[in-house]
């Protein structure tokens, strides 16, 4: 059996208008990061997990990885935890 590593997945929690969204998204894309786009303000649920992240607002971007919450992190924060956050498969 071949054990391959694979990374937590990366959540990236936005609502339009927010340009630090723009800005995390842009980045994470030009660093070829995949991660899923959920926006606040259509998902069901989505701000209540913000919120449960932030400590009661809903301050985005606010990003998962795996277990991990972060608010507003730049896309090197996020991509510094990627790269040493491996997990056996």
């Amino acid at each position: 059996m071949i054990m391959e590593n694979y990374f937590p997945p990366v959540t990236v929690y936005w609502r339009p208008g927010c340009p630090y969204c723009v800005m995390l998204r842009d980045e994470l894309d030009q660093a070829d990061v995949s991660y899923e786009s959920i926006n606040i303000w259509e998902i069901p649920g989505a701000g209540v997990k913000v919120r449960s992240i932030t400590g009661g607002n809903e301050t985005v971007p606010t990003v998962t990885i795996g277990d991990i919450g972060l608010v507003n992190p730049s896309a090197k924060r996020v991509i510094s935890l990627i790269a040493r956050e491996p997990t056996i498969s």
